[in-house]
């Protein structure tokens, strides 16, 4: 399958990013959507990813102004293609871009490993976010190279 990778905003392609993670972060993963759907959508960089015969929207992921990663999602049916992981690089792309140092994402306790892995390290305590435990991971960007991607709320 070949796909196309854009920057958008929330406001040129709200209903394609609300449709992938609708799929992915609400139905699947049951976080609800008052929570899912946030006020950082409005000011964060999102990337898209949509099929480029039928546009439908595969994947997706945002980043703030301020380094935070997040809502990184793909479609059940594209989990094991590189989407994810060229979603990620998008996202730091943008980092980058934007003269960014560091980068953080507020992991699941069952990732915190992968992203120590890849020289992530664990800031401040374990906190709920969305009803489940998370741990805030930081990483220099210059120091960062992901091979796989893990979804992140």
């Amino acid at each position: 399958m070949s796909y196309h990778i854009s920057e958008v905003s929330w406001q040129q392609a709200k209903r394609q990013l609300k449709a992938v993670r609708e799929k992915v972060f609400v139905c699947e993963h049951r976080i609800p959507p008052h929570v899912e759907f946030d006020s950082l959508d409005q000011e964060a960089f999102h990337v898209l990813v949509t099929d480029k015969s039928t546009k439908e929207p595969l994947a997706t992921g945002r980043i703030t102004k301020h380094g935070e990663i997040s809502r990184i999602c793909v479609v059940m049916s594209q989990r094991k293609s590189p989407i994810g992981k060229d979603v990620i690089q998008a996202l730091l792309s943008i980092a980058h871009r934007n003269q960014l140092k560091q980068v953080f994402i507020n992991s699941s306790l069952d990732a915190v490993d992968y992203f120590t892995r890849h020289n992530f390290i664990s800031i401040g305590d374990v906190f709920m976010e969305a009803g489940l435990p998370r741990q805030r991971m930081c990483c220099d960007l210059v120091e960062i190279d992901f091979k796989r991607f893990y979804l992140s709320h």
